[in-house]
């Protein structure tokens, strides 16, 4: 499992491109016959992938010192291939893309299967148990926002938040957008009280999606591929435009699970 640890503001503003990309750069989680997981020292999230071509059994690792991996965590699991299953604890449930499935604390035998399906997963401390549910796409709470205009036209879906799925810190939810969009995240805004990571997805192969991030006085920028991802500080914007159509997948973990808490930036303010 690799290792993510904080960075202070102070110290990125230091960094050259590469290292920007050692510290928040989410890649090659998405492997076939594989589950991939990094775990970072922002309100101790891990993100994974897991790519079965046969069925994967999710083990616990060192890092944790637990004998299973749901031992003190929750997770929130989007399926960004083709349908798939996950069994949880001997019980099986079936994935269609952009399907949700939230396991909560003391889960102790989890697999997934589907030669196709592509399982993102989220995971981050619990303090207590909540059951396993299922949201099927359709059922996500959606809110529009932006506008053609701006070029931000966009479906946020909600899956894991307060009036969701239940859960103990974990939010989560997959960000669509309308034809000709394809700003994110545009206003930028700040939420102090918890950290986030982005999941880009279905992006064509050939093109690729510019991240920004950093305080609002200081950003910096870097290019993804599909299938990949960034971890977020709390005190950095996260926005993201690309050179066509994606979606993406956004969790956070921390402080509080109020969707709406968030600290807008003027764009006039950005350097």
């Amino acid at each position: 499992m690799k290792i993510i640890h904080a960075v202070h503001p102070e110290d990125f503003v230091k960094y050259n491109t590469q290292q920007i990309r050692e510290k928040f750069l989410l890649d090659k989680l998405v492997e076939m016959g594989k589950i991939n997981c990094v775990y970072t020292h922002y309100d101790r999230m891990i993100v994974g992938a897991a790519t079965p071509s046969s069925s994967l059994k999710l083990e616990t690792y060192d890092q944790l010192k637990s004998e299973n991996f749901l031992d003190r965590r929750e997770m929130g699991i989007i399926n960004i291939g083709v349908a798939g299953s996950i069994s949880v604890d001997g019980e099986n449930y079936s994935i269609d893309k952009l399907d949700c499935l939230y396991i909560g604390k003391g889960k102790k035998n989890i697999s997934f299967e589907g030669n196709g399906a592509k399982f993102i997963f989220f995971s981050c401390p619990a303090h207590a148990e909540h059951p396993v549910q299922l949201m099927k796409a359709v059922d996500a709470t959606p809110a529009e926002m932006g506008s053609a205009e701006t070029a931000n036209h966009r479906t946020i879906n909600k899956y894991v938040h307060t009036e969701g799925l239940k859960s103990c810190q974990l939010m989560l939810g997959v960000t669509n957008f309308k034809p000709g969009s394809i700003w994110n995240t545009m206003p930028s805004h700040l939420h102090d009280r918890r950290m986030e990571a982005y999941f880009y997805f279905d992006l064509p192969e050939t093109q690729r999606v510019i991240h920004f991030m950093g305080e609002p006085h200081e950003t910096r920028h870097m290019f993804l591929n599909n299938e990949e991802g960034i971890v977020s500080p709390s005190w950095s914007i996260h926005s993201g435009v690309a050179t066509a159509a994606y979606s993406f997948i956004w969790a956070m973990a921390g402080e509080n699970i109020s969707f709406t808490d968030m600290d807008p930036v003027n764009i006039k303010s950005l350097q």
